[in-house]
């Protein structure tokens, strides 16, 4: 079925997830999980909270008990199915989907992903099959408030943060409720947009990377005089970053910024970063102590490599950020209090600190519709194989002055390639010459 995804479940409502679908889901996730009790979340969209009861009385139906701990971001999931001891989580969103759309996140108990190889396709097929387990007796709903220890959980990591003018775009999602948790215990001038919860974003797309989705926030920075600006996506996983000049940082740079601050605290740590990653990420965790680990795309792989490695840090170019000390998840809200203690120490202006980091020149990712990409990617090896290569994901291959990582897409027909060089010229020719490669046709 087309909404059971790598990572989660996400379609259009009602055309492709409804109640009766969500009914079933649950029914299937209460079978999946071993143990009694579910912590069960939502987010703001229009459709989330008919989905909840509709999964919620699947669950029930299962004879296992549901923790409504109510309005949620993924973040604040993720909290709540360790702070409750909970033996699963669950959370009604479609992340950064458009408005239409809406489906769920699942995760075992530690808040440990269930992705399409840990659980998701078995609870398709039990779906598909309309296959569930009979149970003596219907469970029943728990309901608890978790925004409290939320709030002191995330106000553990801030380190004397002061001194700072910024902006806040909550998207009109759930990372307004999260910012909002903490607000009035930052003693900094804090400007905040699209705060209201209303799941018709209308404002902009609940998607930062989506052209024009930063306009607003880069405006109000730069006539607020502010040193930052801070944009969420629509359920808070995720977070991107304006400087002071009203430029959207790339993410690799703010894996770079974070690693220092947080080797400061934790000498020598691993710290992992996805292959997308500049150069400069490696080389900055290097320069401050810390041991550098480069990982594949995809949150429960990196949550997976994490934990293997006992990584203090993880960063993802597509704006996910992880902690070990916040059970090896990616958070929103802890990674602008990290760059907010950053920033109060440094007392310098973001634009200042990214400005050494620009050392190489990047393509940004660039897609290509292929009919056989793993061919593709074999042709790529063959022609460079002069480079060192990797097949850690996709192909990426490295050379002295340049690299390339060429990455097939799980749904679509696609390529994806990332390229960087030491020179503009280098970087363009390069371009140029590897999709040339990709693009053409037998």
């Amino acid at each position: 079925m087309r909404i059971f995804k790598a990572y989660d479940i996400r379609g259009t409502y009602p055309s492709q997830i409804n109640e009766e679908m969500m009914e079933k889901i649950g029914r299937a996730f209460a079978d999946f999980i071993e143990g009694e009790k579910i912590a069960v979340g939502r987010d703001m969209r229009v459709s989330s909270p008919q989905l909840f009861d509709a999964f919620v009385k699947g669950i029930l139906t299962q004879g296992k008990d549901v923790i409504d701990f109510g309005l949620t971001s993924t973040p604040m999931t993720y909290f709540a199915c360790n702070h409750l001891k909970a033996d699963a989580s669950a959370m009604i969103t479609a992340s950064h989907n458009p408005k239409e759309d809406n489906g769920v996140k699942f995760t075992r108990s530690g808040a440990i992903p269930i992705s399409g190889d840990t659980g998701i396709k078995e609870i398709e097929a039990k779906v598909l099959a309309n296959d569930f387990k009979e149970v003596p007796e219907p469970g029943k709903v728990i309901k608890e408030d978790v925004k409290d220890a939320f709030r002191e959980f995330l106000l553990g990591f801030a380190k004397e943060i002061s001194g700072l003018k910024i902006v806040v775009d909550g998207s009109n999602g759930m990372g307004a409720q999260d910012f909002s948790i903490i607000q009035k215990d930052l003693p900094i001038d804090i400007t905040t947009l699209c705060f209201d919860l209303d799941g018709t974003f209308p404002h902009h797309d609940a998607n930062p990377m989506k052209e024009g989705a930063v306009s607003m926030l880069a405006d109000a920075v730069k006539e607020k005089n502010a040193d930052l600006g801070i944009i969420f996506d629509g359920d808070a996983d995720r977070v991107f970053f304006v400087d002071d000049t009203g430029e959207l940082v790339p993410s690799d740079y703010i894996t770079a910024l974070i690693a220092e601050e947080i080797l400061a605290y934790h000498p020598s740590s691993i710290i992992l970063y996805d292959l997308r990653s500049s150069w400069i990420v490696p080389e900055k965790i290097a320069e401050f102590g810390g041991k550098s680990r480069m990982c594949r795309v995809g949150h429960s792989f990196i949550k997976q490599s994490m934990r293997e490695e006992d990584s203090i840090f993880a960063g993802e170019l597509s704006g996910h950020f992880y902690f070990r000390d916040a059970f090896y998840t990616d958070s929103g809200i802890l990674t602008a209090i990290w760059v907010l203690n950053l920033l109060s120490k440094k007392k310098e202006k973001l634009s200042s600190l990214i400005a050494p980091l620009k050392k190489y020149f990047a393509t940004g990712e660039i897609n290509s519709e292929v009919s056989d990409k793993d061919a593709k990617m074999r042709e790529l090896a063959e022609i460079y194989k002069e480079g060192s290569i990797s097949w850690l994901d996709g192909v990426r291959i490295d050379f002295e002055d340049w690299w390339f990582n060429v990455r097939p897409s799980n749904t679509e027909p696609l390529l994806r390639l990332n390229l960087e060089a030491k020179t503009e010229q280098l970087m363009t020719q390069k371009r140029d010459e590897v999709l040339s490669i990709i693009r053409a046709t037998e």
